[in-house]
């Protein structure tokens, strides 16, 4: 499929599928005209990379999934170091969850005081 089709089909940007494909996340084949021609692997890949995107995920490490993606079966299979780095992303998320629960906790209490005064 080309390019327009797979950003469609995937609601990501084709600005943005170039840019997946200039940083090496998809390798679409070429026909013989130089367009590109993607398959249902660089759909299910760049699905993968949205959704993962979507939940606050670097490209970066990001990349580091996609030896997971490329195989059949489930979207994700272990990886060496794989287990490792969720981890420690999941321990900045984390943390990063306990400081906007503190941030809504003086935004409320800030916001219940202005409108008692109001």
């Amino acid at each position: 499929m080309q390019i327009g089709m797979l950003s469609r089909r995937t609601g990501v940007s084709v600005r943005m599928l170039r840019y997946y494909e200039e940083e090496g996340l998809i390798t679409p084949a070429r026909r013989a005209s130089g367009y590109r021609d993607y398959g249902a692997d660089d759909e299910a890949i760049v699905t993968a990379i949205r959704m993962l995107s979507e939940a606050g995920l670097k490209l970066d490490f990001i990349r580091r999934f996609l030896p997971c993606l490329r195989s059949d079966g489930p979207i994700l299979h272990p990886c060496p170091d794989l287990l490792s780095a969720m981890e420690e992303e999941m321990r900045t998320l984390d943390e990063r969850i306990g400081k906007y629960r503190e941030s809504r906790s003086m935004l409320g209490s800030y916001y219940e005081e202005m409108r008692a005064h109001a």
